[in-house]
């Protein structure tokens, strides 16, 4: 058995050392990205150069930054792995690489069309105002980062000893102060440093739990066999609407802000493809690295396991550097979905009644953290339920209608698109508080919101040319 260590206050010099240099380092990266901007000539902000890096995101800064935004609920994989095993490892890793593999080959080409800041500006362009207004509730809602402040909370109380909400409060503080400071670029800088230390923490994990333990046959022989099954004990059904949640990633407001920020397709393409592979490395190992969390410490917390697994296995210095990755890891999503949520504010919903967007911006962000660390203490810390809810309306509503514009442009109305996606979201919290019997209740209401969504999208979309001639030659 390991020895037991509960927080990093039991921390050796060396680990303090290599934990506060990350720290340090990440935060140049940041004053660096605002810097930069403040040394053109001009000297000036422009909404273009604040939000999207006046579209000059090139394909080693596109990966980096693509990477590092999409980990940041580090506890909740590790929770979901440690009750469910493989599980997660479908739903989390498999699931989605299908669906960035859609995006690189279907979307990115057709995203080249229009000049767009952000989703909500992308749906104006495609359908009308009232599909944008829509869209931008809708956004706000999903991308308000309240599983990323949970965890960050939650780093800062097994950290540090501090309760689960000043961590919150504390620690959203500071990563608003920063991501405020220089727009995209000072997250993006930011991402870099956090990029390296991420990916090298997970690692070590693994590396030091295979020599210590030796590798499958140990996990097989202290996990239980449904560990090791793709379902993990769950139905099929609630398997499938992972699934479902993962072709988000085709609406995603994180993965559209980059695209748009990219100086080109091919660009976006390529750094997908790149992406893609450095997301499934990264998967097997906070999967494999969690799985033997479960196995040496059972009685753990299911959120906290792969934490205090990781303190008691590696040694001095390379703790500091393990914890430093945990708060990269959080840190570099925080950042990315405070940012994205607040440019949904400012930009999408009150661009008219504020004219200095860069301002607006500022003072958004910290509305979003507010009301991120307000959300997640209605869902109790539950982080499942967060992803869950939130990913379901979300991608219920927008999903549909997107796609099939892309499929066949101008077919949609605003009124069509408006009335599908507040039909969606009326059905599933119907669907959400009804009695239903054992039957029923199998059948989640991201499938309610679904079908209703593509029932009136099909029912009432506009004819094709084609068919339009078809009737007039009648």
């Amino acid at each position: 058995m390991l020895p037991e260590l509960k927080t990093v206050t039991y921390f050796q010099a060396l680990d303090w050392i290599v934990f506060l240099a990350v720290l340090i380092v990440t935060a140049a990266a940041a004053v660096y990205g605002s810097w930069r901007i403040k040394n053109r000539r001009d000297k000036a902000w422009s909404a273009l150069d604040y939000l999207l890096m006046g579209r000059q995101l090139t394909l080693p800064l596109f990966v980096v930054t693509m990477v590092a935004t999409w980990y940041g609920g580090i506890f909740a994989v590790n929770e979901i792995t440690f009750n469910y095993g493989i599980f997660n490892f479908v739903t989390q890793g498999v699931f989605w690489y299908a669906a960035y593999l859609i995006f690189a080959f279907f979307v990115a080409k057709r995203l080249a069309r229009y000049s767009s800041y952000t989703l909500p500006d992308l749906v104006s362009q495609m359908f009308g105002p009232k599909s944008a207004v829509v869209t931008a509730v809708l956004t706000f809602c999903y991308i308000a980062p309240v599983v990323y402040v949970l965890s960050l909370g939650m780093f800062l109380h097994m950290a540090f000893g501090m309760s689960v909400l000043n961590g919150m409060i504390w620690g959203t503080l500071f990563v608003c102060l920063y991501s405020a400071w220089g727009g995209l670029r000072s997250v993006v800088f930011s991402d870099i440093v956090q990029f390296f230390v991420m990916c090298g923490s997970v690692a070590l994990v693994v590396i030091f739990s295979v020599q210590h333990f030796g590798g499958l046959a140990f996990l097989k022989a202290n996990l239980p066999a449904s560990h090791f099954t793709l379902t993990g004990g769950n139905s099929w059904l609630t398997t499938l609407i992972w699934g479902f949640i993962a072709l988000s990633t085709l609406i995603d407001p994180s993965f559209y802000q980059r695209c748009f920020a990219a100086k080109s397709p091919a660009i976006v393409r390529k750094g997908i493809l790149i992406s893609t592979v450095i997301w499934f490395l990264f998967d097997c190992c906070t999967t494999t690295g969690s799985l033997y969390a479960r196995a040496v410490l059972p009685q753990a917390q299911p959120g906290q396991a792969y934490f205090f697994y990781a303190l008691q296995l590696l040694p001095v210095g390379l703790r500091g550097f393990f914890v430093a990755g945990i708060l990269a890891i959080i840190l570099s999503t925080l950042n990315s979905f405070l940012f994205i949520a607040s440019n949904t504010l400012s930009f999408d919903l009150l661009r008219k009644r504020f004219k200095n967007i860069v301002l607006s911006n500022r003072i958004s962000i910290f509305f979003v953290g507010a009301f991120s660390i307000v959300l997640a203490q209605f869902f109790h810390g539950s982080f499942k339920t967060i992803w869950l809810v939130l990913g379901s309306y979300f991608s219920a509503c927008l999903l549909v209608p997107i796609v099939l514009n892309y499929l066949s442009p101008n077919r949609i109305s605003d009124t069509l698109f408006v009335t599908s996606a507040l039909c969606a979201a009326a059905a599933m919290t119907v669907w959400y508080v009804i009695p239903k019997n054992e039957f029923l209740q199998i059948i989640d209401p991201f499938y309610i919101g679904i079908l209703v969504s593509l029932v009136i999208l099909l029912i009432g979309r506009k004819p094709t040319h084609a068919q339009l001639s078809g009737i007039t030659d009648r």
